[in-house]
């Protein structure tokens, strides 16, 4: 190989193994300035915390991470923490959010997830009611009313709430991950004070049954209620009632008046009629 060649490929080698060295010192440097960066105390968690459960200072642990890394809202201190419940599941190693737990006082167990302002009401259910048992803790559903109204004949069903949010089914307060059906005899729901009223009216006034939703629909659709009637295609309509008439005779015309006038010349008298 003459000298020109191997001078060429020496300038190739050299360029490439420059190249190599610039790379590893960049990738270096970005290391070295990420671990440089200020951070910052956090608390996360060191076990699995469950829904209801009351966070103990041996569940949480201080760590230290980059600044810049963090979600808004973590906590620095975990005193801050401890008795409050946790409303949402909490995995090990993860950061405590303010939208996990309950408010301070709050208590733990069921009451720790209802909302101010929000009351917690339960109904029975059967595996029919309860949608094959799918209706589990986070679900929305909508509860439907058959009865009959005390100023009817027939039966009639009824929306009664929608998209009411599912506390819990039986006494679970969490579902599986992979959303197994729970069969439960108790639901219950989270609703405001006015639909505890018109769903606890409505598990005694008639047969109540849940409608599944979707979690993504949310829409109100304000429905009529549907009766016996609506159900059968071709039926007999209603029968007409037949209205009679009122028939106003004409009345006789009354006589035209008569105006009398006497007249007198002299010894004569006459009369004159108008």
């Amino acid at each position: 190989m003459s000298r020109g060649r191997l001078f060429i490929l020496g300038l190739i080698a050299l360029a490439f193994g420059g190249f190599l060295a610039l790379s590893a010192y960049r990738a270096l440097q970005s290391k070295t300035n990420a671990s440089n960066q200020p951070g910052a105390d956090v608390v996360v968690a060191t076990r699995d915390i469950q829904i209801g459960t009351l966070v103990g200072s041996g569940d949480l642990k201080v760590a230290r991470f980059p600044a810049a890394e963090l979600p808004d809202g973590v906590y620095s201190s975990a005193s801050t923490i401890v008795g409050r419940a946790a409303v949402q599941p909490i995995a090990k190693g993860e950061f405590i959010l303010p939208n996990k737990l309950a408010a301070k006082n709050g208590g733990s167990g069921l009451p720790s997830l209802i909302p101010q302002g929000m009351r917690a009401v339960s109904v029975r259910v059967n595996d029919v009611v309860a949608v094959a048992g799918f209706v589990i803790p986070g679900t929305r559903v909508d509860v439907l009313l058959t009865g009959t109204p005390t100023d009817g004949k027939e039966p009639v069903t009824t929306t009664v709430l929608e998209n009411a949010l599912v506390l819990a089914a039986g006494q679970r307060l969490e579902h599986s991950a992979a959303g197994d059906p729970q069969t439960v005899p108790v639901i219950t729901l989270e609703v405001s004070p006015d639909d505890a009223q018109k769903l606890t009216l409505a598990a005694n006034e008639g047969k109540i049954q849940l409608a599944l939703r979707n979690l993504s629909d949310s829409d109100q659709q304000n429905l009529n209620a549907v009766r016996t009637g609506t159900l059968y295609r071709g039926s007999a309509p209603a029968p007409v009632v037949a209205v009679r008439s009122r028939v106003i005779r004409p009345t006789a015309p009354l006589p035209p008046t008569v105006y009398s006038v006497e007249v007198i010349r002299g010894h004569d008298l006459s009369t004159t009629k108008f």
